[in-house]
């Protein structure tokens, strides 16, 4: 029997890491029985955020990747990561639905939950705990790992004594951001070893360059199983490749027993798999020793990048990557995982992009600091908390406590467009994207996102312009790099450019986008409004009501005729899978609404309009 076990996790939270959550099911399938023939201790392959990138980008229901995964899998356990009372949304549900999607999950085929929470609040995970063992499952309780002035080793062996009374089978210590070092790794898996009985778990992302030390050292110190990711989407933003550990590990008293060359065989599939999706490679999946201040995870780098360059600004990631130990700080030291992450990188960016801090406050932060999460590890900012909540008190039970049962309710509203019981529950974890998908399903209208072939792409010149270019003059030719771009709401957009090597900023006003009434010519070129690529006008003074960030309104909260104050709530807009209220920032009468529930915006674009009195 090998002394130390692996998980295999190129089925989740490896293309997580590095694709953004793409790969589909029919890319995972051809595989599974060479996978399911390894003798892995588990395959991680469902939950994380695997379940939203089904429903909202893949058009694939959750539910059957799960079923067809379990059925190419009969050998192997499955494995899930499950947000305790989040589950696989991003707010509390009622300990009914928590009970019902554990329920559901053990039904379709999953065998080990892997359950943490963000704010290591253990109220939060009893319920989810206790179904899992009602259903006869493998509970995997986790510690998300973290360092702070609220974070030591003797908070972390006080959360695994919990776990263990629980009724844990294992203890998994979460690494999410890859802050393990070598030493500390030891010294806490020796402490856990100490003070427990259960089996200790390690995860640890590589994208500080030290998670394959950290093994080792872990291994030594009497960990018994880790997680790694097949080499194809392994190491960066991801996990210490499989093939490394079996092979620094063999001949060892802690060999794994598993076999190098059929391993081999799965990384050439996984190899040519990746390629297709090369247009959600990121360029923060490599090491990144700045992980060790910012604490960054690396799917949430690649979320940040992707919104800063959908705004013209990823100038601006180290701005954004200084902020967020401050808003963290702010709030009490959580640790930086699913939806905390989500939580202080999206108020990170509005700091910065908002050019105030705290100016732009979002519903979760305020949530927050109501205690609707669960316990802060250390005591929050008061001044911000004000700022946020004013003299709101925050709640000191458990928040799932404060629901009422939500399942009839759920089943109810959903009657229309749910086929089963697995349908409601997609429906509780994304309302609107769940009910879409559920609706257009239905219709037989579903259409997943479109995979770019590189070549189509390059033969798209106008679409896709290059970076990198050269441009002859007048016969002299110039060497043109476009390193990064300015606002794309400004009048005359600045652009960051290397010519021949030497740093230059040019403006650009693109005329196109610019209304001229018939009558210019002859009353001295009088411009109508500007307007945006969507047909909303820019905004122009202070009654134009703009977002930070690009996103989706999610509530319309006045109309027009109505009169606002300065401060009112008039929006609500989710970006990076947050709400954000906006506010008016002049008191007036509502003159006009550009936006409905559902519509893209973007910072360039007038929403509303306020006359202000």
């Amino acid at each position: 029997m090998a002394k130390v076990f692996i998980s295999e996790l190129v089925l989740r939270d490896g293309h997580q890491s590095l694709i953004a959550t793409r790969m589909r099911t029919d890319d995972m399938l051809p595989i599974c029985a060479k996978l399911d023939a390894i003798g892995f201790w588990s395959l991680e392959a469902w939950g994380g955020a695997t379940f939203d990138a089904c429903v909202r980008f893949l058009k694939e229901d959750p539910w059957q990747r799960l079923a067809k995964l379990r059925k190419a899998l009969p050998n192997s356990r499955i494995q899930m990561l499950l947000r305790g009372q989040n589950l696989l949304g991003y707010r509390h549900y009622s300990d009914d639905v928590v009970r019902a999607f554990v329920q559901k999950s053990a039904d379709n085929g999953v065998d080990v939950f892997r359950i943490f929470d963000a704010m290591n609040d253990m109220r939060n995970l009893k319920t989810s705990i206790a179904a899992v063992k009602k259903a006869g499952k493998h509970a995997e309780g986790a510690i998300s790992y973290t360092t702070s002035p609220a974070h030591d080793i003797a908070h972390f062996v006080d959360l695994a004594k919990e776990l263990e009374a629980m009724g844990c089978d294992t203890i998994a210590v979460k690494d999410m951001a890859g802050l393990l070092t070598p030493q500390s790794t030891h010294d806490l898996v020796k402490a856990l070893r100490s003070a427990v009985s259960l089996p200790i778990h390690l995860h640890s992302h590589a994208t500080s360059g030290l998670s394959a030390m950290c093994f080792l050292k872990g291994i030594e110190a009497g960990a018994t199983l880790v997680d790694t990711c097949n080499s194809s989407f392994g190491e960066g933003a991801s996990h210490p490749s499989t093939e490394s550990i079996v092979a620094a590990l063999k001949g060892t008293e802690y060999d794994t027993g598993l076999d190098l060359g059929a391993l081999q065989e799965i990384t050439a599939y996984f190899r040519d798999v990746r390629k297709k999706y090369w247009q959600f490679e990121s360029d923060f999946t490599g090491v990144d020793t700045r992980v060790l201040v910012n604490q960054v995870p690396g799917g949430m780098i690649s979320n940040l990048s992707n919104q800063l360059k959908e705004q013209g600004a990823l100038n601006r990631m180290d701005e954004v990557l200084a902020e967020i130990p401050r808003v963290r700080e702010d709030l009490g030291f959580p640790p930086l995982v699913t939806p905390t992450s989500q939580i202080v990188g999206t108020q990170a960016v509005l700091n910065v992009m908002t050019g105030a801090r705290y100016k732009s406050i979002t519903n979760e932060v305020k949530n927050y600091f109501l205690g609707r999460y669960g316990q802060s590890p250390a005591p929050v900012n008061e001044s911000v908390k004000k700022l946020a909540v004013n003299d709101g008190e925050a709640i000191t039970c458990r928040p799932a406590d404060l629901l009422e049962p939500e399942m009839a309710k759920l089943t109810s509203e959903a009657e229309r467009f749910a086929k089963s019981d697995e349908d409601v529950l997609t429906y509780a974890m994304f309302p609107d994207i769940g009910k879409t998908y559920l609706q257009e399903r239905n219709a037989g209208s579903l259409v997943p996102e479109v995979l770019l072939s590189k070549e189509s792409v390059n033969s798209a010149a106008p679409r896709f312009a290059p970076n990198e270019f050269k441009v002859t003059l007048h016969g002299e030719t110039f060497h043109i790099n476009l390193t990064g771009s300015g606002h794309s709401g400004e009048e005359k957009r600045p652009y960051y450019v290397s010519v021949d090597g030497i740093a230059e900023e040019v403006f650009v006003e693109t005329l196109s986008e610019i209304e001229v009434s018939s009558g210019a010519a002859s009353s001295g070129s009088k411009k109508k409004a500007a307007t945006a690529k969507s047909g909303r006008p820019r905004p122009a003074h202070a009654g134009h009501v703009t977002t930070s960030m690009p996103g989706t309104i999610v509530a319309v909260m006045t109309k027009v005729g109505e009169k606002v104050n300065a401060g009112d709530a008039v929006l609500v807009i989710e970006a990076m899978k947050m709400e954000n209220e906006i506010q008016a920032a002049t008191s007036g009468i509502v003159v006009a609404i550009h936006v409905t529930k559902g519509d893209a915006v973007n910072p360039d674009e007038s929403l509303l309009e306020i006359q202000p009195e």
